[in-house]
């Protein structure tokens, strides 16, 4: 199917996301609802029509390793030079840094597109322009000169390199090592796994953002950030190799390599031992990606689903022709929950870029607030967006029938696609100890009590309101018992998990009142809010149930060590 349903409900979505008359207030020129609309069309011819017939090659010839090297899949070297060439990993780069100067909230969208298309090929973007970024703002001169230009246009590509066998979220326990030469370069020892595009032919140098321990101090204290490239100024080996890429249940497109440094020359961005702050922006900017993410892998299965529906013919009287499968009510539910869905989440996913926009541009004596709901809002995003890539398509599947379990439809691909997003980036589950520790504890609940704020200023008496409303309430009465728990953390980390999604159930919840009330009374507002409506029909009985499991404690863990005794 076209790109048109998505597209048209992009282009709503953005023009009624939450905060956007702050952003406009804060950033006047950035906001130019017109051109976005000319750029989301274009990203979405590009997705049809170039990068969406490459997925099904990327999936099925992967990359391999020849010589050392990760050689990729047919196709692919062109298509990512022509996706870079045409800019779009400039959208967010600042001006002076050779970029377009455009918001988190347009590049959201546009990385709805290229990941409904494929979420492989994609996956190279975001480090990219988040390195790039990255860079720009803590590096020296003579690196950014000579690395930002090279990201921004696509020559260079750069990783995120954190994880080490014995460190994933725990990066506290990180053993790679920097170490400074007598003549002031600093050479890097270790191993490093799990990285995306950790090698490649699509560019000529790779830079790896990395995380080394340069001092003995414990945890992430003693942790400072470097640029490692692959190949030196000259083209020769700078002591980088690939030990393997990962066999994976998807994703074959973009190559996850186990990698070996040896004495690699790198260069320290940011203040020594100060490597995770530095770095910090990087990791929020690709938290922010994974939201676009998983909702566009979402639209493509449910677009899927969609069409087999409509045309797929079962059941009905037995005296008559049968019927399109859409005519039955268990379709129709699974179908609308999907949509549902959908269109929450990508409000979320809008809603968590545009506030990560006014932290950079609100006045200064703002900045702070809205950093707290951009914190409260991350996780959020992250993990509704990850788990809705996996259930929709999981869900189209079931629509499809035992079609959609073949290789002749995309579904399969999409649900083995997107079964690691809730996985990388922070599980579901380091996600919801986030939202307990950090921003319900530490930060006691600022976020959290902006966002609540905002969303009852969009309630009025109408019915759906009052659900949202009842909704707030109890998340409110729920995390003010969770507060109270600190001293007890384990109380709280049984149910920390439901308390993300009550969260999930709350900011969808305002996201789907929001799209009844302003999303128009055409045939793209009644879609939206005819989505929106079913949700709000079933909000009220699934945040019962979140807030329930949210405070039953840990009693019922004592089993544990019984089940699993030796």
């Amino acid at each position: 199917m076209t790109y048109a349903r998505q597209t048209d409900a992009l282009l709503r979505q953005l023009t009624i996301a939450p905060f956007l008359d702050a952003l406009i207030a804060a950033a006047p020129g950035r906001v130019d609802l017109e051109t976005w609309s000319v750029i989301v069309e274009q990203a979405a011819r590009f997705a049809q029509g170039v990068v969406d017939p490459l997925d099904a090659t990327l999936d099925a010839v992967g990359a391999r390793l020849a010589g050392g090297r990760v050689v990729t899949a047919p196709g692919h070297r062109a298509a990512w030079a022509q996706f870079a060439g045409d800019g779009w990993l400039t959208l967010a780069l600042p001006e002076e840094a050779g970029g377009q100067g455009l918001p988190l909230l347009l590049t959201t969208a546009c990385e709805e597109l290229f990941n409904r298309a494929s979420a492989a090929f994609t996956m190279l973007a975001t480090p990219n322009r988040t390195a790039a970024a990255m860079i720009a703002g803590a590096a020296d001169a003579a690196t950014c000169e000579t690395w930002v230009p090279k990201l921004a246009s696509g020559e260079w590509t750069a990783t995120i390199c954190i994880s080490e066998p014995d460190a994933g979220s725990d990066v506290g326990r990180i053993r790679t090592r920097a170490q400074r030469d007598a003549d002031g370069t600093w050479r890097v020892t270790g191993e490093k796994c799990w990285i995306s595009y950790g090698d490649h032919d699509l560019g000529a140098r790779i830079g790896h953002c990395m995380l080394a321990r340069t001092s003995d101090a414990p945890g992430a204290r003693g942790l400072s950030l470097f640029l490692v490239p692959n190949v030196g100024d000259d083209g020769a080996s700078n002591g980088v190799h690939v030990r393997r890429i990962e066999e994976k249940l998807g994703l074959h497109g973009s190559p996850t390599c186990v990698m070996g440094f040896e004495h690699a020359a790198a260069t320290l961005i940011g203040a020594p031992d100060r490597g995770l702050q530095t770095l910090f922006h990087m990791m929020l900017l690709m938290r922010l990606s994974c939201a676009p993410q998983g909702v566009g892998v979402a639209e493509a299965a449910l677009s899927t689903a969609l069409g087999y529906a409509r045309e797929r013919r079962q059941g009905g009287d037995p005296a008559a022709p049968p019927v399109a499968i859409t005519a039955h009510a268990d379709v129709q539910r699974q179908l609308l929950r999907m949509a549902g869905r959908v269109e929450v989440t990508r409000g979320i996913a809008l809603a968590a870029a545009t506030v990560m926009d006014l932290v950079e541009c609100a006045p200064p004596e703002d900045r702070a607030g809205w950093s707290a709901l951009a914190q409260f809002l991350l996780p959020i995003a992250k993990d509704m967006s990850a788990r809705l890539a996996f259930d929709v398509s999981s869900e189209a599947l079931q629509v499809l029938g035992g079609a959609g379990y073949t290789r002749e439809w995309p579904v399969e691909r999409r649900l083995r696609d997107a079964r690691v997003f809730a996985v990388f980036e922070g599980t579901s589950g380091i996600q919801a100890l986030d939202l307990v520790h950090r921003r319900l504890w530490r930060d006691r609940g600022e976020g959290l009590h902006r966002f609540i704020a905002a969303a009852r200023a969009d309630c009025d008496d109408g019915a759906e309101a009052v659900v949202l409303a009842a909704v707030l309430d109890r998340l409110e009465a729920v995390a003010a018992i969770l507060s109270g728990w600190p001293a007890e953390p384990r109380e709280a980390e049984a149910g920390a998990t439901a308390f993300l999604e009550l969260c999930g159930l709350a900011v969808g919840g305002w996201i789907a009142l929001r799209l009844v009330r302003f999303g128009g009374d055409d045939d793209v507002g009644r879609r939206l809010a005819a989505a929106a409506r079913f949700m709000l029909a079933e909000l009220p009985a699934r945040a019962e149930a979140e807030a329930s499991l949210a405070l039953l404690g840990a009693a019922r863990l004592d089993g544990f060590a019984d089940y699993f005794a030796d």
